[in-house]
């Protein structure tokens, strides 16, 4: 499944949502995803599953690309 996951780029930071960031990550389930981007530093607002219509506009977007974390 594709997951899209909100964050700020540093865990020392106050959370300001014009400096969230957004990247998509295949990955199992929630805390699977959790785990793939655990060694990041990010400071994970939300991690929200992407699927049918949702998932396909989101791939219109140019620079839609899914990371494939081990």
């Amino acid at each position: 499944m594709v997951f899209k996951v909100y964050f700020q780029e540093s865990l020392v930071q106050v959370p300001v949502r014009e400096k969230t960031q957004t990247i998509f990550v295949e990955g199992e389930s929630v805390g699977d995803v959790r785990k793939k981007i655990a060694d990041r530093g990010y400071n994970v607002e939300l991690v929200q599953v992407v699927t049918g219509a949702h998932l396909e506009y989101e791939k219109q977007n140019e620079d839609f690309k899914v990371l494939e974390i081990e």
